[in-house]
């Protein structure tokens, strides 16, 4: 076991503000989307920011494509109090005119802003607005002579893009640099943060990019980003889906949760099933999930359906039931609570999850 490696150790990095977050520095890990609307379309856009925002997101950004979307995006900051980012391609003016419009963040590529000059000028708004860049390296839109060298867009190439802008904005005295090197290939991404983790202490905003839709766009991001946290890389989360934002933030948050970097609320544990099964366990299981979403407070709450580890999960959960044929045994911390028929096996176990968030409140834990 001596050499087994040290996994979920954060590496150390700077601290950077963005509104009223904070990236890296040992903060939590902050969790982002991007909205889908057209930007110009402000209503539109604040109410999917305000839907975001409630189901959890900690940072929201914005794609600002031209002179109208970038007015439009100071209307939006004027209507909404998270954290925001405006996302830059191509023209580094409209990065300027949104800093001046209160963003929080721009994000700027290196591949598509026009060259070192001009995102040497972004960088001097940004300072002067007390505001921070992302400097978003995509595997898609490298610098041409970086992917001469390299003979296409791989991690090399990534870092090195990266790694210019860096320096010239270290040159230029800016200290306020969030990094980000995504590729739609979950082993290019992480090939790419891992070797630019060794060469800067500037926190890192992590992702698979382009990952698709459903259940596959899912499977990629979580693929990617999980692998990343368990190296200690990542000071910030986005799940790039072809989807709502909101789904976005809802499996960025699992994410979190599951790898234990987070604890948003009740954890749910629940048996797989097998011919073993006495019990119809599946709509059991998805009405306790459905129901624990009421609930803020982090808890591990078990859902077992067989003899062999149901008992032993239920115990080991902080509430849990173990059912059988003709119901189930409920625990609380290790203690047989009380056997309940099958038709209260959900209120049962329900009412156990909210005695123990109210006891969660009142110990202040």
């Amino acid at each position: 076991m001596d050499n087994v490696p040290l996994m979920f150790s954060r590496r150390r990095t700077n601290a950077v503000r963005c509104g009223s977050a904070v990236i890296g520095g040992g903060s939590p890990i902050s969790v982002q989307t991007m909205t889908k609307t057209d930007t110009r379309d402000v209503d539109a856009t604040v109410s999917e920011i305000r839907r975001a925002v409630e189901a959890g997101a900690d940072i929201v950004r914005v794609a600002v494509p031209d002179a109208q979307a970038a007015e439009a995006f100071g209307e939006i900051r004027k209507r909404v109090r998270c954290p925001l980012v405006a996302d830059i391609h191509f023209d580094y003016r409209l990065a300027i005119e949104c800093l001046r419009k209160g963003a929080d963040k721009v994000r700027v590529n290196p591949g598509n802003i026009g060259g070192m000059d001009k995102l040497l000028l972004v960088a001097d708004e940004a300072r002067r607005q007390g505001a921070a860049i992302r400097v978003g390296v995509n595997s898609g839109s490298l610098e041409k002579e970086i992917l001469e060298k390299h003979g296409g867009p791989t991690p090399q190439a990534i870092v090195e893009s990266a790694c210019r802008s860096l320096a010239a904005l270290e040159d230029r005295g800016f200290g306020n640099i969030v990094i980000s090197l995504k590729s739609s290939s979950v082993k290019d991404t992480v090939s790419s943060y891992a070797l630019m983790a060794s060469r800067t202490a500037w926190p890192m905003h992590v992702g698979v990019t382009e990952a698709g839709p459903g259940l596959a766009g899912v499977v990629k991001s979580t693929a990617g980003i999980s692998v990343l946290l368990a190296m200690g890389i990542g000071d910030t989360i986005r799940v790039s889906l072809t989807g709502s934002p909101v789904e976005e933030v809802e499996v960025g948050r699992q994410i979190l949760q599951a790898v234990g970097a987070a604890a948003y609320g009740p954890d749910l544990i629940s048996c797989p099933t097998c011919g073993r099964t006495q019990v119809d366990l599946v709509p059991v299981a998805q009405e306790v999930a459905r129901r624990l979403k009421e609930f803020d407070a982090p808890m591990k709450v078990a859902v077992m359906g067989c003899p062999v580890n149901g008992p032993g999960e239920a115990r080991e959960a902080d509430v849990g039931v173990a059912c059988g044929r003709e119901g189930g045994i409920i625990f609380a911390h290790g203690q047989v609570v009380g056997r309940v028929p099958k038709e209260r096996l959900v209120d049962a176990l329900i009412d156990l999850v909210a005695a123990e968030a109210r006891a969660r409140r009142g110990s202040g834990s």
